[in-house]
């Protein structure tokens, strides 16, 4: 996929704040991607907010701070490829240690040394584009938008709502997502260990339903065919006609499938 890039990065002289908060240049980009094409944003420490772009062009903000870190040595890189766009905030590497490296999926190499500073990036996202949104320190949401969502943390809440499908998986954290039918092919998941998992879906949706839970209870607002032995604590069944998995998994929680 070929994406039209028009990019901007603006610098700002840095600041130290009365509470001793040191702020560095904020980073700004905007450009284009085709329907089905995806953003993907990488951060570590941070949160990610995104919301529906009133046009076709998708805008990327980033503002940086530390506390005991300098943020200038943190660079926020802009990676084209074959699916999209991949946008990531890059740390210094140890002494002796390979760079880290902004790379699209699972590829490249995230680590912040014992670096303290956030990147918190705002993504307005057009319609049709697929957000793929991954922190480790951080929150991710993302209000009411037109495209699919993917959205990974391991110490952060997860809140995303989308007319498309969305999938979210965190570690010490919540997950609530809203969001309709989608593609009926896709396979989706929903995972946490420390926290409640609620799901507000459209009507029209079909999924074969696994959920499980340890400490924490299974709820549902749709008629659910049961398949097999099922119980407080799990279940597996079909929601209208069937079809793709709907995978929902958390130790200390509930799960709550609602009428959106």
């Amino acid at each position: 996929m070929k994406c039209s890039i028009r990019l901007s990065m603006i610098a700002l002289l840095g600041s130290l704040g009365a509470a001793g908060t040191a702020q560095a240049q904020d980073f700004n980009w905007r450009g284009r991607i085709g329907s089905g094409g995806e953003l993907e944003i990488k951060g570590i420490n941070g949160d990610i907010h995104a919301i529906a772009s009133s046009g076709n062009e998708v805008r990327v903000s980033a503002v940086k701070s530390g506390r005991k870190s300098d943020p200038d040595e943190v660079e926020v890189q802009v990676i084209e490829h074959d699916g999209g766009i991949t946008i990531c905030a890059v740390y210094p590497a140890a002494r002796r240690a390979q760079p880290n490296e902004c790379r699209h999926g699972s590829g490249g190499r995230m680590n912040v040394r014992d670096n303290d500073v956030k990147v918190d990036f705002t993504v307005e996202v057009p319609p049709g584009v697929v957000l793929v949104a991954r922190t480790v320190n951080g929150k991710v949401e993302a209000e009411d938008l037109r495209g699919d969502i993917r959205a990974y943390s391991v110490n952060g809440d997860i809140d995303v709502s989308t007319s498309g499908v969305a999938e979210a998986k965190t570690v010490n954290g919540a997950i609530h997502a809203r969001f309709n039918g989608g593609d009926s092919s896709r396979n989706l998941e929903f995972e946490t260990v420390n926290g409640l998992i609620t799901l507000e879906i459209g009507d029209e949706f079909n999924a074969d339903v696994r959920a499980a839970t340890v400490n924490g209870g299974i709820s549902t607002d749709f008629p659910l065919t049961v398949q097999g032995r099922f119980g407080p604590k799990r279940i597996s069944g079909t929601i209208g006609k069937g079809g793709r998995t709907l995978a929902l998994s958390t130790v200390n929680g509930s799960i709550e499938i609602r009428r959106r």
